[in-house]
């Protein structure tokens, strides 16, 4: 079994699949898709035992989430709604269902992040790296 990284850090997005389908999926404007699908996301995030505070800077828009692992607590979606869940951590995986969106965030190796959500069978993947 590999050893269990820390996710602290800065993270810029690398590259990402599926993004327009997945936001049309969930009723995001074109308009709103065409603005956000060059824009590099800033991920970072700041681990302290089960404690995250994550804050993803994209353009002007920042969403800042911060819970406990396995405590269910209130989350900003990608669609910007506030929605409770809870998030699990299976080794370097933080997963997450928000209202049909299913997210799982990976970290891959010590520089390298994954996130991955699922909504209605729309999968968009994007990929961070460390800064």
């Amino acid at each position: 079994m590999s050893a269990i990284m820390s996710f602290t850090g800065k993270y810029q997005l690398e590259s990402q699949e599926n993004f327009e389908p997945f936001m049309k999926a969930l009723g995001i404007s074109d308009d709103l898709i065409q603005k956000g699908k060059d824009l590099k996301s800033i991920s970072e995030i700041e681990e302290a035992g089960d404690n995250f505070k994550v804050t993803i800077t994209t353009g002007s828009n920042v969403i800042t989430n911060s819970f406990t692992i396995g405590q269910e607590t209130e989350l900003q979606s990608i669609t910007g709604e506030k929605i409770k869940g809870v998030v699990h951590r299976e080794g370097n995986k933080l997963k997450v269902s928000l209202k049909g969106i299913e997210s799982t965030t990976e970290l891959v190796d010590a520089n390298t992040i994954v996130n991955t959500m699922t909504a209605g069978g729309n999968v968009y993947k994007r990929t961070s790296k460390r800064m």
